[in-house]
């Protein structure tokens, strides 16, 4: 890559009671703060809000199914308006203590198996749209899936995401993680996936929270962007 400096937001998965919170937000320009249901808990997300807001970091809801056992990654069979209660739900959750610490909320992305369903199944895209319609607020999720088709259609903001570290099909999906080689390790071929998804037009990079090495990687991605003159910068 070559010409001007470009941007791109840096995003991680945070308040979920792993212990790098804070050095990650040393290092992203937005978080996705977990609501409580999935993991976490009030100590652990007041204490992500409070070094976002110390860092600048501007922050957004991640809303998952309350399954702590599964961590929020396994699917159920759920209507859209069950989906549209629980993120409505979650989100009013979370906003009572990032207002205590004077954060607005600026977006949401669904967690784990709700994400990965909102992606392709066209009633949990819709259950997610009706709430952030309701909400005026953007949905984060994969380029050319159905959230971002409903999210269109019904004028909300949709912002695209890609996972520097996860394989993906030749379908644009992400490999499953219980799949063999779903997540990249090799240095090189991290930063040809950076670069890929930069072309593609993404507008915000994930580094997942719960990962031992999430520090470790998001050093290696910024270290990527600043190679290739790309500026860490929030889309919001």
């Amino acid at each position: 890559m070559s010409g001007p400096i470009q941007s791109i937001d840096l995003n991680a998965d945070l308040g979920e009671g792993y212990p790098n919170d804070a050095a990650l937000l040393a290092r992203v320009t937005s978080a996705s703060v977990s609501c409580g249901a999935h993991a976490g808990d009030r100590a652990a997300i007041l204490a992500t809000l409070r070094e976002a807001k110390a860092r600048g970091v501007s922050i957004g809801a991640h809303p998952g199914f309350a399954d702590r056992e599964g961590f929020g990654r396994r699917e159920r069979d759920v209507s859209a308006a069950e989906v549209e209660r629980l993120i409505l739900e979650q989100i009013e959750a979370l906003a009572g203590p990032a207002l205590e610490v004077g954060l607005p909320l600026r977006f949401v992305k669904p967690h784990g198996a709700l994400y990965n369903q909102a992606q392709r199944q066209p009633h949990v895209a819709e259950g997610v749209i009706a709430a952030l319609a309701r909400l005026h607020l953007p949905v984060l999720g994969q380029p050319r899936s159905v959230v971002e088709e409903r999210a269109k259609a019904q004028g909300v903001r949709f912002v695209a995401e890609g996972f520097p570290e996860r394989r993906y099909r030749p379908d644009g999906r992400l490999v499953p993680r219980d799949e063999e080689g779903a997540v990249l390790t090799d240095p090189d071929e991290i930063e040809a996936q950076v670069i890929w998804l930069i072309e593609q037009g993404v507008a915000t990079l994930c580094i997942h929270g719960d990962d031992p090495h999430a520090v470790e990687k998001a050093d290696r991605v910024r270290a990527v962007l600043r190679r290739h003159r790309v500026a860490p910068k929030s889309f919001v």
